[in-house]
């Protein structure tokens, strides 16, 4: 898996300050994507285990709330193989930090067991992530007066409470 971006002080995908992931791949393709660059597999620079000790020790500072998930696509099943150890790791490390995570597909729908891209790593996924933003990006639903998304079909998920 590639990424794009690691940002160390993100304050907008998420409450508080936030250490955010931008993986690369994604084949929803949405009109008027902000990252649109990020839909190519191999844009960016392999994520390896230095990334993730980038990440975890960003992390650290009692001022960062949590971790964001986005991209791209963090649920292309390529990238969920890669992701959900890494997400394991931030909760048994962070376990009172929130995690976030955007992605362009259903929760209802593509996420659950026989969804488009359901693997066998998606609910150990889902259960590391306290909020999902879901849905693609609709450019004619676009609302900058939505707090965390981008258009109006968008989602939050508040995963804790569902567990």
């Amino acid at each position: 898996m590639n990424y794009g971006n690691i940002k160390k002080y993100d304050i907008a995908d998420g409450p508080g300050v936030r250490v955010s992931l931008f993986v690369s791949g994604c084949t929803h393709h949405c009109k008027g994507c902000f990252n649109s660059e990020t839909w190519d597999f191999n844009y960016g620079q392999p994520y390896t285990s230095e990334t993730e000790k980038e990440i975890l020790k960003a992390m650290e500072p009692g001022y960062i709330s949590g971790f964001t998930l986005l991209g791209g696509e963090p649920f292309e099943p390529e990238n969920q193989k890669v992701l959900v150890g890494l997400l394991k790791n931030i909760r048994a490390k962070f376990p009172n930090k929130s995690i976030w995570c955007y992605t362009g597909y259903t929760y209802d729908v593509d996420l659950i067991k026989d969804g488009k891209v359901h693997i066998d790593v998606t609910d150990e996924m889902l259960s590391y992530i306290d909020t999902l933003v879901d849905g693609e990006f609709v450019e004619d639903k676009k609302d900058l007066l939505l707090q965390f998304r981008g258009s109006s079909n968008q989602r939050l998920i508040d995963l804790k409470k569902m567990r």
